[in-house]
């Protein structure tokens, strides 16, 4: 991933709604969720929801497919490991401390 990439995606993250959508999607796996059930789950318009959907598509971090009348948002994980990876890797240098840190935060968590 280089800068400009990154730097896309982390502005696309940088909103509440579209945290909490991202969250919404990564238990749903490659399988995603309809639209509407996002909307609905998230308590925002469909309008709305478009708005956020295609600023995570446009940086990389969710894809869409239509199935029927659907249109079924995932999570693309390639684009979340690889935002991850440059953070880590090249902004972070791939600090062995801060490496460390994120192995400890996900052990707090459960994972």
């Amino acid at each position: 991933m280089d800068q400009a990439k990154a730097l896309a995606a982390l502005s696309a993250l940088a909103n509440d709604t579209r945290l909490d959508l991202v969250r919404r999607l990564i238990p749903a796996g490659e399988k995603g969720l309809p639209a509407g059930d996002i909307a609905e789950a998230l308590g925002v318009s469909a309008s709305r929801l478009s708005f956020h959907l295609s600023a995570l598509q446009g940086a990389g971090l969710v894809t869409a497919r239509r199935e029927s009348r659907n249109v079924i948002y995932a999570v693309n994980r390639g684009g979340i490991g690889a935002l991850v990876s440059y953070i880590l890797d090249d902004c972070c240098c791939a600090d062995p401390g801060i490496r460390a840190c994120c192995a400890a935060q996900g052990q707090d968590h459960g994972h």
